[in-house]
């Protein structure tokens, strides 16, 4: 039985996660990066550990680890940054991988990979047709600092660490532009998972 998964990606703040919960609603498994990334580092987990031989006590009073208190360091400081991604990008590939044969193995014929950096990784061929959600720069901001309750260098620099629109766009398969509403967008949505699933293979 043929299994094929399509990548979804944008930058942060975009509504790519709104996107990804009309996929659901559509009947498509998400395999959603955020997810799994927290899942490798779980306390406990050899992700965890090995982030906190690195950076120290980034850990919440909970004992988990505290995402913003390490965003405001690796968001900072590419090397930083680089050192996380080297613990983590490899754990996640492992359970992404996981994931995904699971959904093959009880029949599923098509998934969706939802992923911020799936670009910048490299992988977008890997993950075809690609999606990429569309938001220009200014209101990508203002929802960030909304969101997240950053000040606006902290919101930058999350711009800034990943991957341009117009890079991103330029290898997209389909856009999902989300300057509308949420209605818009969700027709969007319907539009583009309507021809992803007309050009299934047969089998």
């Amino acid at each position: 039985m043929n299994f094929r998964v399509f990548g979804l990606t944008g930058g942060v703040a975009s509504g790519k996660s709104t996107v990804a919960g009309r996929v659901r609603e559509l009947g498509i498994e998400v395999v959603d990066a955020d997810d799994v990334s927290r899942a490798v580092v779980e306390p406990g987990t050899p992700g965890l550990e090995e982030i906190l031989a690195c950076f120290g006590q980034v850990l919440s009073a909970d004992g988990c680890l505290d995402r913003k208190k390490l965003g405001r360091i690796v968001f900072a400081d590419d090397d930083a940054r680089g050192r996380l991604e080297a613990i983590v990008h490899p754990k996640i590939a492992v359970e992404t991988g996981r994931r995904f044969a699971a959904l093959a193995a009880r029949g599923d014929r098509l998934a969706c990979y939802d992923a911020a950096l799936l670009v910048e990784r490299g992988l977008q061929d890997s993950f075809r047709p690609l999606v990429v959600v569309s938001l220009p720069r200014p209101l990508q901001r203002a929802r960030l600092i909304e969101r997240e309750g950053l000040d606006s260098l902290d919101a930058d620099r999350r711009i800034d660490a990943q991957w341009s629109l117009e890079r991103k766009l330029a290898v997209a398969d389909f856009v999902i532009d989300n300057r509308g509403t949420v209605v818009e967008l969700l027709r969007e949505v319907d539009r583009v998972v309507l021809a992803i699933r007309a050009a299934e293979p047969l089998g």
